[in-house]
């Protein structure tokens, strides 16, 4: 009978229900994405042997298909994130080449990625499937990665001095204090864009299953190819199934992935005590009292233990020589900056030029400044819910054609719907991000109504809101593609601008215009940016920085 005790007691100390509860969960989103990642390897033209179909009964393995899509992309944009990022913060040499690229890649529209490399990526794996979702997950990576890699670089760049000079005194390794200071230091503001980045997946979803680049056609089965199946067949119907099978994907991902992630997240607040609201979750706290989760966690500590050595303090004279070869290193770095500048100009400028007319040039720079009139709204519209602007067009075509209204100006509402999450959740983690500390001091020095908002909220704000500023106004330039041009059954309507003039190029497969429109976009972006955004940028920097 004692024995028996002991047994049951060995067994209810190794598992507890919240590891069954954990081993159900593992086991579905096992099998999950298991279906959604069937027939990856199969030819290619079984795609049009067995096209895609609005009955209901498919959006489960087409919703699969989707989510398995965008959590690969967004695995490829925190790599990302944590390399180039990291790069342009650290090395001031990299930051004046990372940091401008980084500029033009957030604004190069989606369309211009696809109709590059969905050659390249479709010759990877020649015949099959697996190639059209390399090109898809590619295109869904260009909509996630430039605003975590910029969130993420604003917070190294806004590091405490505090923290970092306990990180000298404890002679931290590189590595250890990139894991135990800056990754944890900048993980608030860096979940709050990675689900802002998901949010902004499902505006450009339809353009990365739904290929179209001149001759090559193919839709993958997915959410995105079915909407744009139900735009081009006119049904309300299925759009109506299409909006609820988004709803439960978001809910569920939300409740198993980032509502435990920002939950965890809290921890990390950089201040002495916890914050009045403490956020909750059932799947955090199944994988916190999962013991057979708690031996994989126990084994991750014990290796992030081993890599915690001190390091060595340098002799002053090897301080001294590292500042000489520094030194030279900038002038050799300032050098071949400018070296590769002018190759990368000369090329541009060689295929441009002989075959671009100084009219066709002047006609796109316009389109551009309208384009940008419709970026510059943006913020006037913050409050606006994120949707995917392509199951507004219905409204938007049926209104524009009804009431004969210009395109020009009833579209731009398609483009802020694309946007508007990057400035938002971007002042939602500089609220959440502000110390309590300085809450607690404002309140016993009684600064509260208008001077509160003015001396605390929006100096505590000001860096992630123009971080959150500088995305959107990429993004916007971005979305352009999607909102300057809808389409409902065989009606399109077109506004004037550089991002209709790009997804028609793109459509007919013409290179030399859809390179003439990127190269004018990122022109227009990095200009204001330069101009207006970095100076603001680092003006909330200097000014604002909790130290």
């Amino acid at each position: 009978m004692v024995e028996r005790s002991q047994r049951f007691a060995f067994v209810r100390d190794l598992a507890t229900r919240w590891d069954l509860i954990a081993i159900i969960v593992v086991i579905g989103l096992l099998t999950f994405f298991a279906e959604a990642s069937r027939g990856l390897l199969e030819p290619l033209a079984k795609l049009s042997a067995a096209p895609l179909s609005l009955d209901p009964t498919n959006l489960p393995v087409y919703a699969a298909r989707t989510t398995l899509r965008m959590f690969a992309a967004l695995a490829l944009s925190l790599l990302f994130t944590f390399t180039y990022a990291t790069w342009a913060a650290k090395s001031a040499r990299a930051e004046k080449l990372l940091v401008p690229i980084l500029d033009i890649l957030q604004s190069v529209p989606i369309l211009g990625f696809i109709s590059i490399t969905v050659v390249f990526f479709m010759s990877l794996v020649p015949g099959r499937v697996l190639g059209a979702e390399f090109a898809a997950i590619f295109a869904i990576f260009t909509s996630q990665a430039w605003n975590m890699a910029f969130s993420f670089y604003q917070s190294l760049r806004t590091v405490p001095h505090e923290l970092e000079d306990a990180a000298a005194s404890f002679r931290l390794t590189p590595w250890m204090r990139f894991w135990r200071l800056e990754v944890p230091f900048a993980m608030p503001a860096l979940l709050w864009n990675m689900m802002m980045s998901m949010s902004g997946s499902w505006f450009f979803v339809v353009a990365s299953e739904s290929i179209s680049v001149g001759h090559t056609n193919i839709a993958l089965p997915g959410v995105g190819s079915y909407i744009a199946l139900a735009i081009e067949q006119g049904s309300l119907r299925a759009i109506g199934w299409a909006i609820l099978t988004m709803f439960i994907v978001i809910l569920l991902y939300d409740q198993l992935i980032f509502r435990p992630l920002v939950v965890w997240g809290d921890r990390f607040r950089f201040d002495q005590e916890q914050g009045g609201h403490v956020p909750e979750s059932w799947a955090l706290t199944m994988l916190q009292r999962s013991r057979l989760l708690g031996m994989l966690r126990t084994l991750f500590d014990a290796i992030l233990r081993w890599t915690s050595r001190k390091a060595p303090r340098p002799p002053l004279l090897l301080v001294a020589s590292t500042v000489r070869v520094g030194r030279r290193a900038d002038l050799l770095w300032f050098t071949l900056l400018v070296v590769v500048i002018a190759l990368a100009v000369w090329r541009i400028a060689g295929m441009l030029i002989g075959e671009t007319t100084w009219h066709e040039a002047a006609q796109v720079a316009g389109l551009a400044a309208l384009t940008m009139l419709r970026v510059m709204v943006q913020p006037v519209a913050q409050f606006l819910a994120a949707f995917p602007a392509n199951l507004l067009f219905p409204l938007a075509v049926f209104g524009i054609v009804t009431w004969k209204l210009n395109p020009d100006i009833w579209l731009s509402p398609l483009m802020i719907l694309g946007t508007q999450w990057y400035i938002l959740f971007n002042v939602i983690a500089g609220a959440a991000a502000m110390p309590t500390e300085l809450r607690y001091a404002a309140a016993n020095l009684g600064v509260r109504g208008p001077l509160w908002w003015r001396k605390v909220a929006l100096p505590g704000v000001l860096p992630y809101y123009v971080t959150g500023a500088i995305t959107a106004s990429g993004g916007s330039w971005n979305a352009a593609i999607v909102a300057e041009i809808a389409s409902w059954r065989n009606v399109q309507v077109k506004a004037h601008g550089l991002g209709a003039y790009i997804a028609e190029a793109t459509t007919a497969g013409d290179f030399h215009r859809i390179i003439l429109g990127i190269a004018t976009m990122s022109l227009f972006v990095v200009a204001i940016n330069r101009s207006f955004w970095r100076p603001l940028y680092y003006f909330a920097e200097r000014k604002y920085r909790l130290s």
